[in-house]
């Protein structure tokens, strides 16, 4: 793969440097470096990712507080380096959040629980009456701009639809 390189050239380099020429997409660390974020497929592996971690998990053998400890420690940190890269769609954010809510209430995608409190509710601050669980779009925000801050060296106030720089 070579941006405005002649294909030729490029071939020539790769056996000098004895690599194979790719295309994109490709995956690097973990990320595929070329595809679409705004696609859902290209979220396919955190979601899957999820969903193999819960099914390891057994609902029915977990208390009520080691279902919140796991969903805050574990299930929240696998997305969590896609999320620091790329805005995540809302339709990613629900799937996941919907996994996060089944595994929390004891049921999974084929057997529903009723969900006791709204998840809203649940996702507030335990001194404002919640668990103290990351609303996963709020949070993505969060990452977003403490990376922009890295980048930049600069504070970064930021609203739903604007990112401000503070000089």
């Amino acid at each position: 793969m070579g941006y405005n390189v002649e294909s030729q050239w490029l071939q020539i380099m790769a056996s000098i440097l004895h690599c194979r020429v790719g295309s994109t997409p490709f995956s690097y660390l973990g990320l595929p470096i070329g595809a679409n974020y705004r696609m859902i497929s290209t979220w396919y592996p955190v979601i899957e990712n999820v969903k193999k971690r819960l099914s390891r998990w057994k609902c029915t053998t977990l208390s009520f507080g080691g279902r919140i400890a796991l969903l805050k420690f574990v299930l929240h940190s696998i997305p969590i380096y896609f999320l620091s890269f790329f805005k995540a769609p809302k339709g990613i954010i629900s799937s996941i959040e919907s996994l996060f809510k089944y595994f929390l209430w004891g049921g999974d995608q084929d057997n529903r629980k009723i969900n006791w409190v709204a998840w809203d509710v649940v996702c507030r601050d335990k001194i404002h009456g919640g668990l103290g669980i990351k609303d996963l779009s709020t949070f993505n925000l969060a990452l977003l701009k403490m990376a922009l801050e890295n980048v930049s060296g600069e504070n970064i106030i930021s609203t739903n639809k604007r990112i401000f720089h503070l000089n």
